[in-house]
């Protein structure tokens, strides 16, 4: 018994190799004795299994399998449920042993037997549940289908489906309610009077909403629509914030501290990432939930002012750069879910992540060029004229938000300005050893912004609530002449 457990499986089950080592030893008998009979029930005993081998290797029955997610996409730590319908397409009979692939990070993968118990309509259905921790692009499956012989005698595995993908996204932590989004009115829009005295010949109307007072009922208005209308003196615009979001390798890269050696991506290979870029995209994810909350527009750049999503496998729209509504927050939520570190990076053997050049960038020192796949060295283009030019075409019109990584003293004297263009500009600077970044958060903070330096294992509920106490600040200085002065609305 021991010994069939030995043999491999993915050729003859443990009768088909009983029956070959059965024949094996009727052979030789068969020699030993001069035994005509034995000989024909041996070539029996080992011709049937090999011949039971190429009956299912080249007979395959064919299946359709329709595989969903609720919810989808889901966040990290929420529990999807998989729904799983297989029906056969083709001829066939008998019992399917079926198993659903599965990343390693969701542990044991689900078997099952087809058809099931409960099968309506030659369709077998099945459901469970899969938990991540990490966020990403998993595939999901294929289902693997394991085929037997009419006698029990020979094995065939084969996937019968391609997978799906499953988006998980970042959850977002509940931040709590601060004067730093610039909060306008009750529901966070803006409320501007068309005239100062609107009089009863040019004031604008509309018809009565369930919750508008009774004293702002036209009832001229009223008289001639049949309809009751009510006085419309305000035309409402909703405010904008902008996020920047760093996503350079050698912002986030080659740090001591906490790593992580990558994230599942839809093609198999690991998405970059550091534990400082995890804290980043989840205080993008949760300050964007947070505005969106209050009606804010949301405008995601990256720190070269181009959308931040550019390169995002998981994006919908990876040129987009402006969200607004419940539908532009998932948007949101789906590209962070992939979004990785830009450039080129390895892993080393410690698991942790390092630049193209080895070296673990110092507060005040340049990142090294990022090398790309063509092996051709760019330089990252940051906080350049082509960004003051992108938020000074939405000047004061909300606050800007800037998750940073590792950036150098040279690097924040050039984003200092761009406090001037936003009613608050917050930074929150990732890195692994926030103390080494005074001179850092000093230049940002002479230009206007409200900055930290936080390590990978902030709260962030805390950190956001920190930036309300904080001190007044210097006033910001005025943009250079030139310097986005072209386009400013």
């Amino acid at each position: 018994m021991a010994l069939l457990e030995k043999l491999p499986r993915h050729l003859f089950t443990r009768r088909g190799w009983g029956m070959l080592a059965a024949g094996a030893f009727t052979l030789a008998a068969a020699q030993v004795m001069g035994r005509r009979d034995l000989l024909t029930l041996a070539l029996l005993l080992l011709v049937l299994p090999l011949i039971c081998l190429a009956g299912v290797r080249l007979v395959k029955p064919r299946f359709r399998v329709y595989r969903e997610f609720n919810p989808s996409p889901v966040e990290t730590s929420a529990p999807a449920v998989v729904h799983l319908a297989v029906a056969r397409s083709g001829p066939g009979s008998g019992r399917v042993a079926m198993e659903e692939r599965l990343p390693a990070q969701f542990g044991h993968a689900p078997a099952f037997r087809f058809p099931s118990r409960s099968a309506t309509g030659g369709t077998s259905r099945y459901e469970y549940h899969l938990t991540s921790r990490h966020r990403g692009q998993c595939r999901i499956g294929p289902v693997t289908a394991e085929f037997t012989d009419p006698f029990g005698l020979a094995l065939h595995r084969q996937a019968i489906d391609d997978g799906d993908i499953l988006t998980v996204t970042p959850a977002a932590v509940v931040l709590p309610s601060t004067l730093l989004a610039g909060a306008r009115g009750n529901d966070g829009v803006t409320a501007t009077r068309v005239r100062a005295n609107p009089s009863d010949d040019d004031v604008m109307t509309r018809e009565y909403r369930h919750g508008d007072p009774m004293r702002r009922v036209h009832w001229a208005a009223t008289a001639r629509h049949g309809a009751l209308m009510v006085r419309q003196e305000e035309s409402v615009t909703t405010p904008e914030a902008t996020v920047i979001l760093d996503h350079r390798s050698g912002a986030f890269a080659g740090g001591t501290g906490t790593a992580m050696p990558g994230l599942p991506g839809q093609d198999g290979h690991a998405l970059a990432t550091s534990g400082t870029f995890e804290w980043a995209v989840v205080a993008a994810m949760s300050i964007s939930a947070h505005l969106a909350e209050r009606n804010y527009s949301l405008r995601l750049l990256d720190t070269g002012g181009n959308p931040a999503f550019l390169h995002s496998p998981s994006s919908p729209e990876p040129g987009a750069e402006e969200f607004s509504g419940t539908s532009g927050l998932q948007s949101i939520a789906e590209s962070l879910a992939a979004i990785h570190l830009s450039g080129t990076v390895h892993l080393r053997r410690d698991g942790t992540l390092r630049d193209i050049a080895g070296r673990n960038a110092e507060p005040g020192v340049a990142p090294p060029a990022i090398r790309t796949a063509a092996g051709n060295e760019q330089e990252p283009a940051a906080f350049d004229d082509h960004l003051m030019d992108r938020l000074s075409a939405h000047r004061m019109r909300g606050p800007l938000i800037a998750v940073l990584g590792r950036i150098t003293a040279q690097e924040a004297a050039a984003l200092a300005p761009a406090a001037a263009y936003a009613t608050n500009a917050i930074a929150l600077v990732a890195v692994e050893r926030p103390a080494e970044y005074q001179e850092v958060l000093e230049a940002l903070r002479q230009g206007g912004w409200r900055a930290m330096a936080v390590g990978p294992k902030a709260q962030l509920a805390a950190v956001w609530n920190q930036f309300d106490q904080d001190p007044a600040l210097p006033t910001p200085p005025a943009p250079e002449a030139g310097r986005g002065a072209g386009v400013a609305k």
